[in-house]
């Protein structure tokens, strides 16, 4: 399917067009159909050349209806223009002709009407010379009676044509239908209409209801008045839902994919159409069906932050239409730069920002984005139609890590010059001063400050151990690799001229696991102990545990105590233990049990 609206001035002769190609009447209401005037949003479709089907949205020429009309093209991606030949260009059709260039509109087809009554050659020059300069300039055009029926069979033609040089909609996008109707049906409920843009709908899927926030699940859709089980954009939908009462919805509330867009009711923008100085202080945004006041702050030659009354899901690249609020004046059309602006409660704040929105030009860009948030969750960005440039949950610029190592670096220098006795400094002390929203995101800072975060702890882990103290370990290390449970005794120690605090530095380096005072093994013997453990039945005794790993009590007790505190075992209140969970990677990270002793 594709989706065309009608534009034009009242009375040019829109819907008869539409009758004509479709063979449908689409004034829903009878007050239209009695005042031969097109009120509200009207829809019919009809069956192209090549098999395809073109959907029309039928828009209200009279400027009384201005907002309605906004409401039909702003999520459609290709637009009939309807000149009368016997009357020519008129202010509606400036009026939609600016509404178009400002929504960025640039498909479509140019219709002369009624000319049957006149010669189309003055008003199609009239019509050119008033596209030239708009998106809209090159496109194709017809002339066409639709009293009489000259000319159709060339505008089906063309509108063929057009179709087929629209841009594929992205079928995988997550869901925004901006509803332009919602009405009840006896014994189906609530059900709304509108143009689906991108992604696809089909019956079960669960959709957020915006704003208010209501779940809602897909009873059933209608595309071209008859149900189906999916449907894809772009599309005319009538979507029945199950969890939302009538009352709850209304035109320019929209449908959205659940978790994958942000709210927002302040943004910055950029203008075009106008000067951002002769904007209003007020204007009424206008985007898809929805239309919301805004208060207009002026920051640069062409940028300005708007303050929405009511919250819109909006993304980046976002285009919209701002007119004047209660009047008919189109003032120009804007994108939007940025969902998630930057306060501007300091000096010069206003300015630094107008030059950075200089650089943007709205197309999503998670590297970009990253680089001036400097910390961002991966699906925030996701949300602001921006692709994250790694993994998340959170993302760090490479700037922002380096000044955040920097601080963490004198931090943990003023920590130890305080307390020159603690084995390190608290991670969540750094993660608090830092103002780091996870205290995940404290290991990625320690390693740009030089720093090992293990047990809860920062510590300084670039400190190489004294030369005799990497001799005496790498002996522990050789004795323990051929029987890794046997840690060794005081006297071997003792031989090695090695004591517990050359031990416990050897541990905070990641050379050993210390479990206890004087009680060292390999620093994978976690694993190598989950490993051993998993092949016994469960629950297992202490007897078994030992016998399994080849070791005595002295190392079992502390290394079974080990394993529970860190999640891995369970104490069952008989004395016997239970595995938790299977046995972690080879990089499963070790630390220093001990350290707290």
């Amino acid at each position: 399917m594709h989706v065309i609206a009608t534009a034009g001035h009242v009375d040019h002769g829109k819907s008869t067009l539409v009758r004509r190609l479709t063979g449908m009447e689409p004034d829903r209401w009878a007050e239209e159909r009695r005042r031969g005037l097109t009120i509200d949003l009207g829809f019919a479709w009809t069956r192209l050349p090549d098999g395809c089907t073109a959907a029309f949205v039928d828009v209200p020429g009279h400027e009384r209806f201005v907002p309605n009309m906004l409401a039909g093209v702003g999520p459609v991606p290709a637009v009939l223009f309807v000149v009368a030949a016997d009357e020519g260009w008129m202010p509606q059709s400036q009026e939609h002709l600016d509404a178009l260039t400002a929504l960025g509109v640039r498909h479509g087809l140019l219709a002369i009407t009624r000319c049957d009554l006149a010669d189309p050659a003055p008003a199609a020059e009239q019509a050119r010379e008033r596209l030239t300069g708009t998106p809209l300039a090159d496109i194709p055009e017809v002339h066409v009676s639709g009293a009489t029926g000259s000319g159709v069979g060339r505008l089906r033609d063309e509108i063929d044509a057009l179709v087929h040089r629209l841009p594929a909609p992205d079928r995988d996008a997550d869901v925004r239908l901006w509803i332009d109707r919602a009405f009840t049906i006896r014994g189906a409920g609530t059900v709304v209409t509108g143009t689906l843009p991108a992604g696809t709908l089909g019956t079960g899927d669960r959709l957020l209801l915006h704003p208010g926030g209501v779940q809602a699940t897909v009873r059933g859709v209608q595309a071209l008045g008859v149900a189906v089980q999916r449907v894809e954009a772009v599309a005319r939908v009538a979507v029945n839902l199950r969890g939302v009462a009538v009352d709850q919805v209304r035109r320019g509330h929209a449908l959205l994919t659940p978790d994958r867009w942000l709210s927002t009711d302040l943004l910055d923008v950029r203008v075009h159409g106008c000067a951002v100085g002769d904007l209003p202080r007020e204007v009424m945004l206008h985007i898809g069906a929805a239309a919301v006041s805004a208060r207009v702050r002026p920051l640069g030659r062409d940028t300005a932050r708007l303050a929405l009354r009511t919250q819109l899901p909006l993304r980046i690249g976002d285009r919209a239409l701002l007119r004047e609020p209660g009047g008919r004046c189109i003032r120009g059309g804007s994108v939007v730069l940025d969902v998630r602006p930057p306060a501007l409660a300091r000096r010069g704040a206003a300015r630094a920002r107008a030059a950075e929105l200089a650089t943007m030009d709205g197309s999503p860009d998670g590297t970009a984005e990253l680089r001036r948030r400097g910390l961002v969750r991966a699906e925030d960005l996701r949300a602001m139609g921006a692709e994250p440039p790694g993994p998340g949950p959170w993302l760090l610029s490479e700037e922002h890590r380096a000044e955040l190592g920097r601080r963490l670096a004198d931090l943990f220098a003023q920590h130890l010059r305080t307390h020159p006795l603690d084995d390190g400094m608290p991670a969540e002390a750094a993660r608090r001063h830092l103002d780091l929203p996870d205290p995940a995101l404290v290991g990625d800072v320690a390693r740009a400050a030089g720093l090992a975060l293990g047990e809860g702890r920062l510590r300084r882990g670039s400190t190489p151990l004294p030369p005799r103290v990497q001799r005496a370990v790498r002996e522990i290390q050789r004795a323990l690799t051929e029987q890794p449970f046997q840690a060794p005794t005081a006297g071997f120690l003792a031989e090695l001229g090695i004591g517990d605090k050359e031990l416990a530095a050897a541990a905070r380096a990641g050379a050993l696991l210390r479990l206890a005072p004087g009680l060292v093994l390999l620093p994978d013997a976690e694993r190598t102990a989950l490993e051993r453990l998993a092949r016994l039945p469960e629950p297992f005794t202490l007897s078994q545990a030992r016998q399994a790993l080849g070791t005595s009590r002295r190392v079992a007790v502390p290394l079974l105590e080990r394993l529970a505190e860190r999640g891995r075992t369970r104490l069952l209140p008989d004395g016997r233990h239970r595995l938790v969970s299977p046995p972690p990677n080879p990089g499963y990270p070790e630390g220093d049990s001990a350290s707290r002793r």
